[in-house]
């Protein structure tokens, strides 16, 4: 009897805390004695502020309410209407540009292990951002436009779920019922606003409003996104808060009230008791600058003239392009007038060669470390914007079969690329043995073919591994690279094309090299990994048989090298096909794999091509070359068609440089 009773007691109190949870709410008119879970940067001040952030340093800040909160109906799966409402004051040191912003987030857990400061507002990291599992649901208050996650402009509100990317998004503003109009609103202003956030569990409709604090409460929201939250929330607690971060612009950020009630209306703060913010404007100046000095000598003036317009004219020969959204891409910007001095002003005795797009030069910055300079001609039309932030994207790769893109500079019409200096050149240089190269080195089989799964392996990364899918759409051996040690490394990014896994790729202009480019590429301008695939067949023979793509001086049947390969394979002679050079130095098995593969890798139709996973196993060895299918010069497509030189008694162009496609980006 005891032990029923016992039993009975205990379900009570678990319904009653349930219920509890269900119907949980708070009202804090500041957070003086207030019990909140801190954490990073985030305190309460001596008046009652929550302040979430106060310093320039890459850091996160926490704070919530310590209590999690049931959200979910376990017996409907619904998610329960609940209301909150908050007053905040964001302050930039800068006029025209502010911080991170604040986001307020219901999560599963208060801390976020890994979490990024900057972009990623102290709950995700590049690996984790986009998850499902994260369980994530977040309003943000943003004032620093992240183009990495497409945000709309840098003064803005959304609505986040499980990612940085808004599922809808506003400028900052507020519904005037007096005017009957929409006001817009500057989130760092330093002046006190006031955010609503309304759930309605039944019509599975969120609202965000935001108004300044000496407005009603508009009758029109800012944002209404008609979303079932059973989806992204769980079936168990869930704790509610604010999450900000720091970034290289101080930017203070306060909390100043915040009332929460679940399913209901929360109650409104009284804005009366709330408490009262710091000075944050600029600092009053002392008395003796005011004055100033009553008598300044001539010659002191003369002077300063002479320093000015010397300081002047030197700013003017190191000028750069530098708008305000760069400064998000500061670690990887380097200054012109130090990339200047690294090439010795861009002297021809430190020039390493030119392409399609610019010339490369030799550098040794400060810190002694050897780079390589490309100088590329830019248009502002092409996007440069998009372009830059591509290039930043890409400059995170990591993997060893790739050369490192440290960053970039802007200059007038110029942009300067900054790559790890590879030792040993290009591998079109050992190849094709310039007439520049002091020393004739050739490469034996073995080591080509290490290049070759050097190669294989950074387009296996950049098309499946990496946080998002890499087209680089200019594989071919000069933009090889050769480290020290003669391996392998994929260079020159400048046309490479980013977009999410299970992502559509958009059509772009049309752009690579004769010989190199697949043909329903030429034809559609949508760019796929297997764009890459077919190129990296092209270089595959290319490497085997020590020919160009298109040879200029070949007979009228060889000038294209694929069509001269299939045509020696129809034949029974494939091997004939291989570079003189090798002298029969070579394993016969991994030759005709080599020619094989390069067949079966620039076949016309795309989709018989195989990926490179596929491609790096039959290099590895863990699965057999399949058979060749019939091939034929049609098999390659209509050469006529994506080269032109081709079929129209032309020759093709000599250089990289005369061989490239226009279009841009």
């Amino acid at each position: 009897m005891f032990f029923i009773k016992y039993m009975l007691f205990f379900l009570l109190l678990c319904r009653f805390v349930a219920s509890q949870q269900e119907d949980a709410a708070f009202t804090y008119n500041g957070f003086r004695r207030v019990s909140m879970s801190l954490d990073g940067l985030a305190q309460i001040t001596e008046n009652g502020l929550l302040m979430l952030v106060n310093t320039s340093l890459a850091q996160v800040g926490h704070a919530f309410y310590p209590q999690p909160i049931r959200f979910m109906n376990s017996s409907s799966g619904n998610v329960f209407s609940f209301s909150t409402t908050f007053v905040f004051a964001l302050f930039s040191e800068f006029a025209t540009l502010g911080g991170p912003g604040i986001m307020l987030v219901i999560a599963p857990s208060r801390s976020f292990p890994g979490a990024l400061s900057s972009g990623y507002m102290g709950l995700f990291n590049t690996t984790n951002v986009g998850n499902s599992s994260n369980h994530v649901v977040g309003v943000e208050l943003d004032t620093f436009q992240n183009i990495q996650f497409n945000d709309i402009d840098d003064n803005h509100v959304g609505i986040d779920i499980n990612h940085l990317r808004s599922v809808q998004a506003a400028p900052a503003s507020y519904f005037s019922d007096e005017e009957n109009r929409r006001v817009s609103l500057n989130l760092y202003s330093g002046h006190p606003l006031q955010l609503w956030v309304e759930y309605d569990g039944t019509k599975k409709q969120l609202n965000v409003t935001l108004a300044p604090i000496n407005v009603p409460k508009p009758t029109i929201p800012l944002l209404s996104l008609n979303i079932d939250l059973s989806q992204t929330m769980v079936d168990h607690p869930m704790f509610v808060g604010f999450t900000s971060c720091a970034s290289a612009v101080k930017a203070p950020q306060y909390v100043l009230g915040w009332s929460f009630k679940m399913n209901g209306q929360a109650k409104e703060l009284s804005l009366s008791q709330l408490p009262k913010l710091p000075r944050m404007g600029p600092k009053t100046r002392p008395r003796i600058f005011s004055i100033g000095f009553p008598v300044i000598g001539a010659s002191l003036v003369f002077m300063s003239i002479f320093i000015i317009q010397f300081i002047v004219a030197r700013k003017k020969k190191f000028a750069e392009v530098l708008e305000d959204w760069e400064l998000e891409y500061g670690p990887h910007r380097f200054k012109y007038k130090d990339l200047y001095i690294a090439t010795e002003g861009f002297h021809d005795k430190e020039h390493l060669g030119a392409g399609g797009f610019g010339k490369v030069y030799k550098g040794v910055l400060p810190t002694s470390k050897e780079v390589a300079v490309k100088r590329v001609s830019h248009d502002s039309r092409q996007g440069v914007r998009e372009f830059i932030a591509e290039i930043i994207s890409i400059g995170k790769l990591q993997h060893r079969n790739i050369v490192t893109l440290l960053g970039y500079c802007r200059r007038k019409g110029e942009l300067l690329l900054v790559y790890d200096f590879m030792p040993n050149g290009s591998l079109d240089k050992f190849l094709f043995h310039h007439k520049s190269t002091a020393t004739e080195i050739k490469l034996s089989w073995n080591q080509r073919f290490q290049i070759i799964k050097n190669v294989a392996s950074a387009l296996l990364y950049l098309h499946e591994e990496w946080d998002q899918v890499v087209v680089h759409r200019d594989i071919k051996s000069s933009n090889i690279m050769l480290d020290g040690e003669l391996n392998g490394r994929l260079g020159d990014f400048g046309l490479a094309k980013l977009y999410d896994h299970g992502g559509d790729p958009k059509t772009t202009h049309v752009v690579g090299t004769f010989g190199y480019v697949a043909p329903e590429f030429a034809r559609t301008g949508k760019v796929n990994p297997s764009v890459d695939v077919f190129a990296f067949g092209v270089l595959l023979l290319e490497v085997a048989c020590g020919r160009r793509p298109i040879e200029a001086q070949a007979s009228e049947e060889c000038i294209e090298l694929v069509e001269w390969v299939i045509s020696s394979w129809n034949r029974g002679a494939i091997l004939e096909t291989v570079d003189p050079k090798l002298e029969m130095n070579y394993e016969v098995e991994e030759m005709e794999k080599v020619l094989k593969l390069g067949l079966l890798c620039s076949q016309s139709d795309s989709t018989a091509r195989p990926c490179m996973r596929q491609v790096v196993r039959y290099l590895e060895g863990e699965i057999p070359l399949p058979e060749l299918p019939s091939l034929t010069s049609e098999s390659i497509g209509d050469v006529s068609f994506w080269c032109p030189y081709l079929g129209s008694g032309r020759r093709p162009p000599s250089s990289d440089a005369d061989s490239l496609f226009s279009g841009g980006r």
